[in-house]
């Protein structure tokens, strides 16, 4: 399946009247057992990446590059549409622009860019949003740096849990404004706080860090939001079978369930690579 495809396929989700919860992946198997499961698209995460990528914090120590090649890995490998956290784009609006061109040759179907003043710079005690200009400035150097006008850009703001809902509304009004196809909320904390974005929204509305109790499907479809975040639980499970299944071994003891060999054989594609081999490799008869 081409980018453009798995592009559309993420634009029919936004565009429809449902919400979907993606599927967190960070590598080439895991986006295809969230395909092979039934996911509609998947979500790549900066804070996964640096996780899986360096073995750091997300504190904006991955690079671009580092990024974008994971990216291509599962992109590769996978017919699932991902939707990639891009962080601020790695810089100003020029370097936006420069995140927009990699990511949509890693082959992803979508990507955020956030208003957060990032990394964090010297003497601020914590995080905060960038003047809302320069916010809108990032959002339109995003959109016109595209190729493929499927790939979908999604403007994402923080605003709610560092400067409140005034702000956050501002800004969530005025992205609307810049040709993003939809806005990506982060801080949501009541279904109240939804719908005051729901009565400004002219777009499809994107959800992230949400809490259990606001998981509800229907309630947010109804509200006009169409992905919400579950959080980032498959990347934390498989580091804890990964260090059980170690400590077990080191010691002696019974191993944890791991995954049948009929099923790795499986999503890694072992028939197929079989039937390549003996086509191209054992041609005895030539």
């Amino acid at each position: 399946m081409t980018a453009t495809v798995r592009r559309q396929r993420l634009r029919a989700l936004l565009t429809g009247d449902r919400c979907y919860f993606p599927a967190s992946v960070f590598d080439a198997l895991s986006a295809r057992i969230a395909e092979d499961i039934g996911y509609e698209c998947g979500m790549y995460a900066g804070s996964v990446a640096s996780l899986a990528v360096l073995g750091a914090p997300d504190i904006i120590l991955l690079t671009l590059s580092e990024f974008a090649e994971q990216a291509r890995r599962f992109g590769r490998a996978s017919a699932l549409p991902v939707i990639a956290d891009a962080d601020h784009g790695y810089g100003n609006a020029l370097n936006v622009m420069r995140t927009v061109e990699e990511l949509e040759h890693a082959g992803l179907a979508a990507l955020t860019i956030e208003d957060t003043d990032l990394p964090r710079p010297f003497g601020a005690p914590k995080p905060r949003p960038l003047p809302l200009a320069e916010g809108i400035g990032k959002m339109r150097a995003a959109v016109a740096a595209r190729r493929d006008s499927a790939l979908c850009i999604l403007a994402r703001t923080g605003a709610l849990g560092m400067t409140g809902l005034e702000d956050a509304l501002e800004r969530f009004r005025a992205y609307q404004d810049t040709g993003v196809d939809g806005v990506f909320l982060t801080g949501v904390s009541s279904m109240q706080e939804v719908d005051a974005f729901a009565k400004e929204a002219r777009l499809p509305i994107l959800l992230g860090g949400l809490p259990a109790k606001l998981q509800d499907r229907e309630e947010l479809a109804a509200r006009g939001v169409r992905i919400a975040l579950q959080g980032h639980h498959p990347f934390m499970a498989a580091l804890s079978a990964l260090r059980a299944t170690m400590q077990a071994l080191r010691d002696g003891a019974p191993l944890p369930d791991t995954l049948p060999k009929a099923d790795l054989d499986r999503l890694s594609g072992e028939a197929l690579w079989q039937a390549r081999s003996d086509d191209f490799l054992d041609r005895k008869g030539d």
